[in-house]
């Protein structure tokens, strides 16, 4: 039997706006419960919504960098549900008439390129937060409710946990990149729901779609994808179905739980906010943002390709981040060698670096690892010196030649120093003379090392091996 996995995602991304969506109450992470709340978001008589016109302007940022068509007239919608931490009864947010839609983003699929199409791009607020105590209380916290989202819903265009994730990592980064969110999942600035079902190839049955909750990483979200496809084509091979549920995700045993049946449209009664008027934009608003928009992950990741001559994959990881890209090209101003730069970037640099899209924050400047390169380079030192540096500065935030010449570190390149030591090495090593006349490599390798660890690895390894070449052969 063949069969076809069908995902489709809904994502709440926070804004990072300095106030709310509808009031002034500060937009900020943490705090004491309860004290960053107002008559307005908290939903007490009388207080009425002011829409925060950075809502509108992120929002559009958003839906330009995901490739939307941006509606020049939207309207915000009461959607009604009851739950603790709705603080109204209802939530603001946009139904029928959203600000972006039909938008997509390009990943690596399973089979190559693949375009993810975006439905929508909806402006809402968050709800409060709900705290459990170990008592079985239950207390709510309301700083959080007010807070301006996004919610992205994807199409259902991705048939594998692994095409899921891939979307995921694509979004936050272009997020990241132009500025709207911080887009910490640990702090619950980006969230994400999976709809998920299968589809039996030979008979054209298909299961009834299910919606996971509670999903705190990408690789979680991958995850409970694939294992609710297990379940799926097990409910297709017993001739069994289900209706629409509502799962979380049990990130512990690593398998879905059901929460409830999924609640349908007609569930939440919508209808539209009263006290918000239509949003207009303008096309001159529309452009005024499209001009500031910042550079994207994918049209810099093709300029690095092109001006930096470099690899697919080392553009891929050096545009990753904003700041590992600035950092970059900071050092490439300076030093001509992009390809070197790259390399000790990716290599010595990032396994040092604990979360690069987090923060690429370095106890040393562009400048400070241009010298070092340059010192490389030059032939002052050799690799391997270079890499002893290059941890000293990250320990101690001392300049590279400080580091140099305090550990004493500068490279023999005097030929006669070196053929001095190139000779008392051959005269104890007779028998490696003989192996390597016999055809034996390993004994020329044996021979250099000996000469290196002569000269406490300051020796130039070319001319050791240029040297040592010149006297075995003759």
């Amino acid at each position: 039997m063949s069969y076809q996995t069908i995902v489709g995602l809904e994502i709440h991304v926070e804004l990072s706006t300095k106030t709310k969506a509808f009031c002034s109450c500060a937009n900020e992470f943490g705090g004491e419960p309860n004290t960053r709340v107002c008559p307005t978001c908290l939903g007490l008589p009388g207080g009425l919504p002011v829409l925060n016109k950075n809502v509108v302007n992120y929002s559009v940022m958003a839906g330009l960098a995901l490739n939307c068509h941006i509606a020049k007239k939207s309207k915000f919608d009461r959607k009604n549900y009851f739950y603790p931490d709705l603080t109204k009864g209802f939530q603001i947010t946009q139904d029928d008439m959203a600000i972006c839609s039909e938008g997509y983003l390009e990943i690596e699929g399973e089979e190559g390129l693949k375009k993810v199409g975006i439905f929508k791009v909806q402006m809402e607020e968050d709800t409060g937060k709900s705290l459990h105590t170990e008592d079985n209380e239950t207390l709510m916290d309301y700083n959080r409710c007010g807070v301006p989202l996004i919610e992205i819903v994807s199409k259902p265009d991705m048939n594998s946990g692994k095409e899921a994730r891939l979307f995921l990592e694509k979004l936050k980064s272009t997020l990241k990149y132009i500025g709207v969110s911080d887009v910490k999942m640990e702090e619950g600035s980006l969230r994400c729901d999976v709809n998920v079902n299968v589809i039996d190839k030979t008979t054209n049955k298909k299961t009834q779609v299910t919606e996971v909750k509670n999903i705190n990483s990408f690789r979680g979200a991958e995850k409970a994808i694939d294992f609710e496809v297990n379940r799926h084509i097990e409910l297709l091979k017993n001739g069994e179905d289900e209706v629409k549920t509502t799962r979380r995700w049990d990130d512990v045993n690593n398998q879905t739980v059901l929460m409830r049946e999924k609640y349908t449209v007609a569930d939440y009664r919508f209808a539209p906010e009263g006290d918000l008027l239509e949003v207009v934009l303008t096309d001159e608003w529309i452009n005024d943002i499209k001009d500031k928009l910042p550079e994207l992950p994918e049209e810099k990741k093709k300029r690095f390709i092109k001006d930096y001559k470099l690899p697919e994959y080392d553009a891929e990881v050096l545009t990753s981040s904003q700041q590992l890209a600035d950092y970059y090209e900071e050092v490439a101003k300076r030093f001509d060698d992009t390809a070197m730069i790259s390399n000790w970037i990716m290599t010595e640099i990032l396994r040092r670096v604990e979360n690069v899209e987090e923060s690429f924050d370095l106890p040393f400047t562009p400048e400070d690892l241009v010298e070092l390169l340059q010192t490389i380079k030059d032939g002052k030192i050799n690799n391997n010196a270079g890499k002893k540096v290059l941890r000293e500065m990250f320990e101690t935030g001392k300049k590279p030649m400080a580091i140099i010449e305090e550990q004493g570190l500068i490279q023999i390149s005097d030929t006669s120093e070196i053929e001095t030591i190139v000779e008392t090495i051959l005269s104890e090593n007779a028998q490696s003379i003989e192996d390597y006349k016999a055809g034996k490599d390993r004994a020329f390798g044996f021979l250099v090392g000996q000469v290196m660890k002569a000269s406490r690895g300051k020796a130039n390894p070319q001319v050791v091996n240029e040297l040592l070449k010149k006297k075995l052969n003759s």
